[in-house]
């Protein structure tokens, strides 16, 4: 008997696992799904967004301000339209199929809302720069820095998702993996600008090489100090 009793119990264990198992299956697919869901509208943003980055990297910091007013504007406009969609691409998903899925995803769109608007403030300020006086515009990046650390740090409640099921559902979804274009200076893509760098030809030491008069050295001085100071933008690391 007892034997019997424990062929049961053990058949019922088995039949349980069982079909923990496939419940478990059962949501993983359904967070696999929602993700899909997401990232497929998110994709065409995640593109616009690493162009966004690659246009303020690709501005020399050592540029005529103009052009890096130009840039910085554009690619403030271009982050702000990015997290608008991406907040409404997060609704439009619908919650997903975990605890608390439907406040997570609405804290993330608020979030992303609010980076929209401050990427939209940032746009005002580097358009009322002053870029005739290359130092006046030079400090008036200072800010826009500043702004820029704020809006990276505003993402806990993405990070929420991301630390959970949610998370490595994303990861696995072609819609919402990085761009390949998003950071040329990292080596993830080519960048189609001639490089700045020396071949390794040219990076070779010239065989006897004369010797700088005084009169070349305090030369060389009186320019570098006459040149003017390049503009540091403190953000192009975006």
């Amino acid at each position: 008997m007892n034997k019997k009793i424990a062929a049961a119990l053990s058949g019922g264990a088995v039949l349980v696992l069982a079909l923990s198992a496939c419940s478990s299956d059962d949501g993983e697919d359904k967070v696999n799904d929602w993700a899909k869901k997401y990232c497929d509208q998110a994709q065409s943003q995640i593109k616009k967004q690493a162009e966004a980055e690659r246009l303020i990297r690709s501005t020399a910091s050592d540029g005529d301000p103009a052009d890096i007013q130009a840039a910085d504007s554009k690619a403030f406009k271009d982050l702000a339209e990015v997290n608008t969609a991406l907040a409404a691409a997060f609704r439009g998903a619908g919650a997903p199929p975990v605890d608390n899925g439907d406040k997570l995803v609405e804290a993330a769109a608020v979030e992303l809302e609010a980076n929209a608007k401050a990427y939209l403030d940032l746009k005002k300020q580097i358009d009322g720069l002053d870029t005739k006086v290359q130092q006046k515009f030079a400090d008036g990046l200072e800010p826009v820095a500043e702004g820029l650390k704020k809006i990276e740090k505003n993402q806990a409640a993405r990070n929420e998702l991301r630390e959970g099921d949610t998370g490595p559902a994303m990861a696995k979804q072609p819609g919402c993996k990085a761009s390949t274009t998003s950071n040329p200076a990292a080596g993830s893509a080519p960048s189609d600008k001639p490089s700045d760098k020396p071949s390794e030809k040219s990076s070779e030491k010239p065989a006897d090489k004369p010797a700088e008069k005084e009169s070349d050295k305090e030369s060389d001085k009186a320019s570098a100090k006459a040149a003017p100071a390049a503009v540091n933008r403190p953000y192009a690391g975006l």
